[in-house]
């Protein structure tokens, strides 16, 4: 599962960063924790923007 989360962060990552909704809805897609998607956002060095509910 988490070569998935790490592929579909890639994917949508745009200069080492990524939305917080884009995050949710990977989250979402995957049935996975936002917890889970920001851990391996962190290891990628992938930083969350504009988060919108103080999830990440």
């Amino acid at each position: 599962m988490e070569d998935k989360i790490r592929e579909e962060i890639k994917k949508k990552a745009k200069n080492n960063r990524l939305p917080c909704p884009v995050a949710r809805m990977i989250a979402q897609k995957l049935s996975v924790s936002y917890r889970e998607i920001s851990r391996v956002a962190d290891e990628l060095k992938i930083k969350i923007t504009d988060c919108e509910l103080g999830c990440f």
